[in-house]
């Protein structure tokens, strides 16, 4: 995985590209606070919780396959790890392949996100039926993002003293 530079976001841009480019900002966050770690080090549990950074990234390939794949897209496709909440098991997980399943969800989230006419696209969550916008998800994608590079940020720190990022 090579992170790239994170995306400026507007500050007088449109409402669909100012949430394009914080969520864009978001995954890019994520991937900086992993980069340069080595396996051992992205599996690390630094504090009490179960949380390693590779399990994030795991968590959030899933989050992004749930949300627009499932929902917004209406695609009848599996979890990509069982049971729910297996995502932050990483011990024995190969960091390429997290990698990769992430970056491959989000292109395709990506491709969801870009071909609905507007925000007001809706899916429907099949457990439960209820309704979401895709203005909600993006939303949702925002915080659920930056609540969890708030952990990576504090798991990093604790791994290499790496702050800032």
């Amino acid at each position: 995985m090579m992170p790239g530079r994170r995306p400026d976001v507007p500050r007088a841009g449109g409402e669909r590209e100012t949430l394009r480019a914080y969520l864009d900002f978001h995954r890019e966050t994520l991937a900086l606070k992993c980069a340069g770690l080595s396996d051992d080090d992205l599996r690390r549990r630094s504090t009490a919780s179960s949380l390693s950074l590779l399990g994030l990234v795991r968590h959030m390939a899933e989050v992004e396959r749930s949300w627009f794949r499932r929902v917004l897209d209406g695609q009848d496709v599996p979890l990509i790890w069982s049971p729910p909440g297996a995502a932050y098991e990483a011990r024995d997980a190969p960091p390429e392949e997290a990698f990769a399943t992430w970056q491959a969800e989000i292109a395709i989230a990506r491709d969801i996100e870009a071909a609905a006419p507007s925000l007001d696209v809706v899916g429907v969550a099949r457990e439960s039926g209820d309704e979401y916008s895709l203005r909600r998800v993006l939303i949702h994608l925002i915080q659920e993002y930056a609540r969890h590079n708030g952990h990576a940020d504090v798991i990093r720190e604790s791994i290499d003293g790496a702050t800032g990022v």
